[in-house]
């Protein structure tokens, strides 16, 4: 039997307020942000933490659940993932990327379409910089059984 698959990803914020995109090697050389999948006995926030320091060398605080989305197949992506995505700070610009990226930039949100950034990454990174005007509000809840 098939199962989604369940991934964490982290939309960073330098101390100017940029967000960190990363060419992919993985994902046809569009940009998209750092994270991956939650292994097994792992906890979203830990996976997230641990696929950052892995893809950028980055420590990563102020986490906050921002977006939790699926996509069923897509033009973009031939799978069922369902993304986990958090937004985050860091202290750091020095990024030291692994073999998963091959170029980075810390790019303001009104930069988006100088970038080719996956569709994905894209209407989410989207979200968050028209969050204040936009007509869809979510509100997450935590602790339900």
């Amino acid at each position: 039997m098939e199962y989604p698959e369940v991934v964490v990803g982290a939309v960073i914020l330098n101390p100017d307020d940029k967000v960190l995109i990363c060419r992919s090697t993985k994902w046809n050389k569009k940009y998209i942000i750092p994270g991956g999948h939650i292994e097994l006995g792992e906890g979203m926030e830990a996976a997230l933490k641990r696929e950052v320091m892995e893809e950028t060398g980055l420590e990563i605080y102020d986490v906050e659940l921002f977006s939790l989305k699926d996509s069923l197949k897509s033009s973009d992506l031939d799978k069922h993932f369902i993304f986990i995505d958090y937004l985050c700070r860091t202290d750091s610009y020095e990024v030291t990327l692994n073999d998963e990226a091959d170029l980075y930039e810390w790019i303001s949100l009104d930069e988006l379409d100088e970038y080719d950034i996956g569709t994905f990454v894209k209407k989410l990174l989207e979200e968050l910089r028209d969050k204040n005007t936009s007509e869809y509000k979510t509100e997450i809840f935590y602790g339900f059984n």
